[in-house]
């Protein structure tokens, strides 16, 4: 394969918008997913951005800004879900089925109910190819927001994952720190509607900060090769559909699945040698 083939998908536009936009939502997805991670909230990941449609749809039906819906059904769904965990004597796993399944099935009403010329399919399944410019700004300012406060707060935010109790005792606001979470969870699903879309979003808060488990033992690490993996999954996922002819979201999803997999096989591989080298 030529230079000049390897460096086709630089030298359009759409692609230049889409590289550029998986950068963007890489690196909040990949701290996220840390915390998701350690905190076991990978079913809150998937609640929530399935959430998102409902408001989505009912936003566009009403003409207010399609930010605004997704952001107040994500919160209404992580609200409800925490007041019927702490209410109700239904574990929070199944909780959280019975709710995001509900509001998914609410939004899938809504939308073929609504007759538009719009392409309301991108939510489900991403347009990375076709992101306009007002769509890079505004994932942008989320995508830094949401990664300044991870970054300053991952601590606090660790120690709330491993022992509420203790963060508690220790002075920090652990009420303000599990909606805050949510809070984010929300805006960085809303920030990867442009790019994957709400059905593989959860990929992309789960997947790197699983993987960064399996390789590193510090947390601070781990939040290292989590941007790592997620960027380098969003950028090559890209590249290659360019030459597959494939669609970008689910190829990068594969990507990291990929990248998971070898981890595990790795992770496997270096625990059975250590077992067979101490006997």
């Amino acid at each position: 394969m030529s230079y000049e083939t390897l460096i086709l998908p630089f030298q359009f536009e759409f692609m230049q918008n889409a590289f550029l936009i998986a950068l963007i939502v890489s690196i909040p997805s990949a701290l996220l997913s840390c915390f998701l991670v350690m905190k076991g909230w990978a079913l809150m990941g998937d609640a929530v951005s399935h959430a998102v449609l409902p408001g989505i749809v009912f936003a566009y039906i009403i003409g207010a800004p399609l930010i605004l819906g997704a952001f107040i059904a994500g919160i209404g769904c992580s609200l409800a879900t925490g007041y019927l965990s702490n209410n109700c004597r239904v574990k929070q796993d199944s909780i959280m089925g019975v709710v995001f399944s509900g509001m998914f099935g609410l939004g899938i009403v809504l939308y073929v109910s609504v007759e538009t010329n719009a392409h309301l399919d991108h939510i489900l399944f991403g347009n990375i190819l076709g992101v306009e410019q007002h769509e890079l700004w505004t994932t942008g300012i989320i995508s830094f927001g949401v990664s300044i406060v991870l970054i300053l707060k991952w601590k606090d935010w660790l120690l709330h994952s491993f022992d509420p109790v203790q963060a508690r005792t220790s002075g920090l606001n652990v009420n303000l720190l599990h909606f805050g979470m949510l809070t984010a969870l929300s805006l960085t699903i809303i920030a990867i509607l442009s790019a994957a879309g709400l059905i593989l979003a959860i990929g992309l808060v789960i997947a790197p900060g699983a993987t960064a488990f399996l390789l590193v033992r510090k947390f601070s690490m781990m939040l290292c090769l989590s941007t790592v993996i997620c960027i380098f999954s969003m950028m090559f996922g890209t590249y290659i559909s360019f030459f597959l002819d494939s669609a970008p979201a689910p190829t990068i999803v594969l990507v990291m699945t990929i990248i998971f997999l070898a981890a595990l096989v790795k992770k496997q591989y270096m625990v059975s040698f250590n077992s067979t080298f101490q006997q």
